[in-house]
């Protein structure tokens, strides 16, 4: 039997019912569903839970993490710490799935591979029609590059600690972990025989200037580097220090409502950000708000001239990079704890709430 995890963010109600009648219409029925709604805004929650209902194969799982970065790795583990079933598959929640999809890949499963599968993407035209699988005409397809519709054996992948949770943001998770399954010995197969899976057109997730959901702007670049370093280092098991898969409960959510044990105000300069990213570490069990201000332009010419008089001056730092260290201290030391995180790059101003 196989568990198909499914994650979840913001997505057109639309894509993702197209997605699940697909697996309604199976001509197998050898599959569960675990769908993980990782930090929806209120709107899109309500009305997944609203169609979720129509389907008695898929598990649920809200996540009330908005206003945090987006962590697919957690989200995959998330689903696979409820897994009991022997195969383990990651797929997207856009998909549309050919109809003897899970007859096969049960197939494929007795060969004790790891198996991943080509995509057929559907352009924006194709994707706006209500009709079988066979007749969506596809743009083009994946090559073995794209990594990221991967069936397991589910132990396997528990063995090695699923997915690697430092991947915040987007891109590399999926490559990640077939490194890591290379490092086991265990084959990989690139199933290409045949489009089961076509992908739905959709408009990408381009940030707004105005959104003040948290952001690192260099988090893609760190991505593939670490990348790297796991290739390089022959990394086995991620996510070592034990911790991994977990449930963000709504009771310790709830907790960022309160009034916070301490509230921390600083402005830009750098000997507070760094002694503030110290501190952290000695918080236990407390709410701590945390509120960080540029500087005017005006202190920053006058600690400029003293710099370049070679007198004792203060060193501002961008907002840019203060977002960026602070993003970065989270997602090592912090991630799985409840917190909130949002940067108004128009006000010049970063609210952290975490509870500790």
């Amino acid at each position: 039997m196989i568990t198909i995890a499914l994650t979840y963010r913001n997505r057109d109600i639309h894509i993702v019912k197209k997605c699940l009648d697909s697996l309604c219409n199976q001509t197998a029925i050898h599959f569960k569903v675990v769908l993980v709604d990782y930090g929806s805004a209120v709107y899109y929650s309500e009305e997944l839970e609203k169609l979720v209902k129509q389907y008695n194969f898929i598990k649920l799982i809200y996540c009330p993490v908005t206003r945090q970065l987006w962590n697919k790795s957690r989200a995959i583990n998330i689903a696979l710490q409820q897994t009991n079933t022997s195969y383990f598959l990651v797929a997207d929640i856009d998909l549309i799935f050919k109809e003897d999809f899970i007859e096969k890949a049960v197939e494929l499963s007795k060969e004790h591979k790891v198996i991943y599968f080509q995509v057929g993407f559907l352009a924006k035209e194709e994707t706006s029609k209500s009709t079988q699988f066979k007749n969506y005409k596809i743009k083009h397809v994946s090559n073995q590059e794209a990594t990221g519709i991967t069936l397991f054996p589910t132990e396997i992948l528990k063995s090695i600690n699923g997915y690697d949770e430092f991947y915040h943001g987007w891109g590399a998770e999926d490559t990640d972990i077939h490194i890591r399954i290379k490092q086991l010995g265990l084959p990989i197969y690139f199933y290409n025989k045949e489009v089961l899976v076509k992908h739905q057109w959709h408009p990408k997730a381009y940030r707004s200037k105005l959104s003040t959901a948290p952001f690192h702007s260099e988090q893609e670049k760190i991505n593939h580097f670490y990348l790297q370093l796991t290739n390089n280092t022959n990394r086995l098991k991620a996510n070592v220090e034990g911790v991994w898969g977990k449930i963000p409960l709504e009771a310790d959510y709830k907790k960022l409502l309160q009034k916070p044990n301490y509230e921390i105000e600083i402005d830009s300069a750098n000997f507070k950000v760094e002694a503030l990213l110290a501190q952290l570490k000695n918080f236990n069990n407390e709410l701590v708000s945390i509120v960080i201000k540029n500087v005017s332009a005006k202190n920053k010419i006058k600690q400029q001239l003293k710099k370049i008089l070679g007198k004792k001056h203060i060193q501002y730092l961008t907002m840019e990079t203060i977002n960026n260290r602070l993003l970065e201290e989270i997602i090592i030391n912090y991630r799985n704890l409840p917190y909130q995180f949002t940067f108004n790059r128009q006000t010049k101003e970063i609210n952290l709430t975490i509870q500790f």
